[in-house]
């Protein structure tokens, strides 16, 4: 004998789990677009950076920090630690990067510095035209010799680091390799 069903599961119940799946997807759906994208990332960065004297940390030959902020120095290039030796005056060899980074030391120590940032790099840096006490960091480090202009940096730039290498400064100087620059 067949068994006769009086009622029949209500639409409603056999679409259930179809249901519970739709909630969740508008669910994480809304969180996504409530939360705000820098959520885990650095803090916002303001358009002009600023430290007393003393207070700036130099990172590398390139890049500093300002307090909470890590600042790249804009347009600038400079030899990666280990990858190059040079040669001073007297011909002593010693690490470029490590030269150039103490000649940016020199540069700041016992200035305030002042950067205006244009923009923020793929690592969260913000990408800024720095001066330490009215001196133009960048274009000092490659009128030096101890960094190079990168690709789409200033004009200015390229022409400075044109006459450090005719000139032989900085990492331009001597016989040396120049593995990475």
């Amino acid at each position: 004998m067949r068994v006769r069903r009086i009622f029949r599961p209500s639409l409603s119940s056999r679409l259930a789990p179809f249901g519970l799946g739709a909630a969740a997807l508008v669910l994480a759906i809304g969180l996504v677009t409530a939360l705000p994208r820098n959520l885990f990332g650095s803090a916002p960065v303001p358009a002009t950076l600023r430290a007393a004297a003393g207070d700036a940390l130099v990172i590398d030959a390139a890049t500093l920090k300002l307090g909470d902020h890590v600042v790249r120095l804009l347009g600038l290039g400079v030899p990666e630690r280990g990858q190059g030796q040079c040669r001073d005056s007297a011909g002593a060899t010693q690490d470029c990067a490590a030269a150039a980074s103490a000649a940016l030391a020199r540069l700041v120590a016992e200035r305030d510095l002042e950067c205006q940032v244009s923009a923020t790099d793929r690592m969260g840096r913000a990408v800024a035209l720095c001066s330490a006490g009215g001196i133009e960091l960048a274009a000092s480090l490659v009128a030096a010799g101890w960094a190079y202009a990168e690709r789409g940096a200033p004009v200015a730039l390229s022409s400075l680091e044109a006459a450090a290498r005719a000139e032989k400064r900085g990492v331009w100087a001597g016989a040396s390799s120049r593995a990475g620059i």
